[in-house]
């Protein structure tokens, strides 16, 4: 995996065309991470693509470890909206937005488990979640996943000084994303939390 001209080199990536992001990113320094609550890696990128959409992102990371582009790593995308964390506003402007393929918190039925798009997730694909003082449900991230999200968290890391990795729910209250259950496919390889996979090169 490389990075050539600000694109992903080297891994296969599937590139496509969000023309409507056009405002330069120069010095970005941060990774947020989201994710999609769509119904498959495709149709999420697809959809963060239309020019009727007023979000998009620079990477949608498929459950198979699948690698989609959609902005370059010098332009804008718009994956934080009203973002604030630390005195800093404004997350767009100087971060990359990495969407991860999952359908987010779930909805318990008895012994069956939805996602808000109305997908049945399976009992073995579901983490459950009671740090807050509540068990919660969500989509569990898939080992390849994860273990691409680290490779292309160093990557940039490396090309662009990145000194942050965030969540989305650390820039905004309004948002959840991408869950705890992120944070426990992390520890399972090793990790303790989302900021170590820069700071554990």
């Amino acid at each position: 995996m490389d990075i050539l001209n600000h694109r992903l080199v080297d891994c296969q990536a599937v590139h496509l065309t969000c023309s409507k992001n056009t405002r330069a990113l120069e010095k970005p320094d941060t990774i947020v991470l989201h994710y999609t609550a769509g119904r498959s890696v495709l149709s999420s990128a697809f959809y963060l693509c239309r020019p009727d959409v007023a979000a998009s992102a620079h990477l949608v990371i498929g459950r198979a470890g699948e690698i989609i582009q959609l902005v370059p790593f010098n332009i804008e995308a718009w994956h934080a909206g009203r973002s604030f964390y630390r005195g800093r506003v404004e997350f767009n402007h100087f971060s990359i937005g990495v969407e991860l393929d999952n359908l987010g918190r779930l909805r318990r039925d008895g012994m069956r488990f939805f996602a808000e798009c109305g997908v049945e997730v399976m009992p073995s694909d579901v983490y459950a979640d009671d740090s807050g003082g509540k068990i919660s449900y969500w989509h569990k991230y898939t080992d390849r996943q994860v273990r691409t999200l680290r490779d292309v968290c160093r990557m940039l890391a490396r090309e662009y000084s990145i000194a942050h990795v965030l969540c989305h729910s650390d820039i905004t209250p309004r948002k959840i994303d991408p869950g705890p259950a992120l944070e426990g496919a992390l520890r399972e390889i090793g990790y303790l939390n989302i900021q170590s996979l820069i700071s554990n090169l």
